[in-house]
């Protein structure tokens, strides 16, 4: 591929350089209808079955992009009482919150239940402190499945190397404590791990939830979390996740369990980089190029303090070159380092990356930061956090979060 933002028409006949001239950079810029278009095919990954797909908002946490997820039909997953905050201010009513903490607070715990959100209880100490809090109350248990998936140890969330779960050997005392305290086991759930483009380990994680399940009379869902991966390296033809070929080997699992256990609870699936990633880029100026020990590097003003996931998981993001609002032809390339302005050794973007001639002032667009972009900035190094914006359906740019200012940063002080 020759130019994502080119091919999807990501600006929608903006000039970016007039966008990154009018916010500043580095600036989060999402488009609306691709998001929507992800959002939707999640949401039809089941259709024989009740099913809901639970947008996990830690992907992203801006309330507007909550709201779409609200209007195209999605349920959502929290995992702190700011996330049920953020969903309640978007507009979600309670019932279409999923809360899934871990290892959290009695506090915490006294509020979601004040709240009235179903919680899902991550181990046997923590369903025993909420049988605790909330006796003869309702709830779930997150099920560590002995399968686990993903793209780097760091967010395998599932098997025998992750503190999530409880495992399968102990679901006997789960019945013991939901009886100690007259709790009501409405559903489980799991969740593997996160950017998983080969089906198999998620169809056996199913499977395998659904042989546990039947364990558990009466549920009302199953939830079987989320982790649909994106093609991050598009420039060179990865292929998309194949949605329907998925749909197509799930279903007839979905058919056997349904014939065993008698009734079809409520499907559940935890989407969320899937719904996000792709309808966000990062526009960069770069500040400085220069030649050390014979290497080029290309200095922006992307840092880790803007997108860490490079840092934190060694993740690929390719990387568009704009000038004069013009992408640049992958044409004369040559080998490069993109950094970041933060005085760690490790705040690079792409190592030894083929890409066009850079030069001082031109953009980098840097693709698919749309989930765990934002979510996870900080203001290391004293840098305040970017601003977002919104390409809209009709074309319009829209400002979704101001700039952080380092006033605001000395106001919590």
């Amino acid at each position: 591929m020759e130019s994502y933002i080119n091919q999807v028409d990501f600006f929608k006949g903006n000039d970016p350089e007039k966008i990154a001239q009018e916010y500043g950079t580095p600036l989060y810029v999402y488009n609306e209808e691709i998001i929507r278009k992800h959002m939707d095919a999640v949401a039809k990954v089941i259709t024989k079955y009740p099913y809901t797909a639970n947008y996990s908002v830690k992907a992203n946490t801006n309330i507007h992009i909550l709201k779409l997820a609200l209007e195209e039909g999605n349920n959502c997953d929290a995992m702190s009482i700011g996330e049920i905050r953020m969903l309640q201010k978007a507009g979600f009513p309670t019932d279409r919150i999923f809360y899934v903490p871990n290892n959290v607070s009695e506090e915490e715990l006294k509020e979601a239940i004040s709240i009235g959100v179903m919680t899902s209880l991550d181990s046997l100490a923590q369903l025993e402190l909420y049988g605790s809090l909330n006796p003869g109350g309702k709830c779930a248990v997150r099920l560590n499945p002995g399968v686990g998936a993903g793209h780097h140890e760091k967010v395998v969330t599932a098997g025998k190397k992750t503190k999530f779960g409880i495992a399968e050997e102990d679901i006997d005392q789960i019945f013991e404590i939901a009886a100690r305290y007259q709790l009501t086991i409405a559903g489980i759930n799991q969740h593997i791990g996160s950017l998983f483009m080969d089906p198999e380990p998620y169809l056996k994680a199913v499977s395998n939830l659904l042989r546990i399940a039947e364990r558990f009379p009466n549920l009302e869902f199953i939830d079987f979390g989320g982790g649909y991966g994106i093609p991050y390296h598009k420039l060179d033809d990865e292929a998309e996740f194949d949605m329907e070929s998925f749909r197509q080997r799930l279903v007839p699992i979905l058919d056997q369990f349904v014939a065993e256990y008698g009734k079809a609870p409520l499907f559940k699936s935890e989407p969320g980089r899937y719904c996000v990633a792709e309808g966000s880029v990062i526009l960069g100026r770069v500040h400085a190029v220069k030649q050390n020990a014979g290497k080029k590097y290309v200095g922006t003003d992307v840092g880790m303090n803007v997108l860490v996931r490079p840092s934190m998981y060694d993740s690929w993001h390719d990387i568009e070159v704009l000038r004069n609002g013009q992408v640049v032809p992958r044409t004369d390339m040559e080998e490069q380092t993109v950094t970041g302005n933060i005085c760690e050794s490790g705040d690079l973007l792409a190592k030894d990356r083929m890409l066009p001639q850079i030069r001082r002032g031109d953009l980098a667009c840097i693709l698919d930061t749309g989930a765990y972009g934002y979510s996870m900035c900080s203001s290391y190094n004293s840098r305040p956090r970017p601003a977002e914006v919104m390409i809209c359906k009709d074309g319009s740019v829209k400002l979704i979060r101001r700039r952080e200012t380092i006033e605001d940063l000395m106001a919590y002080m």
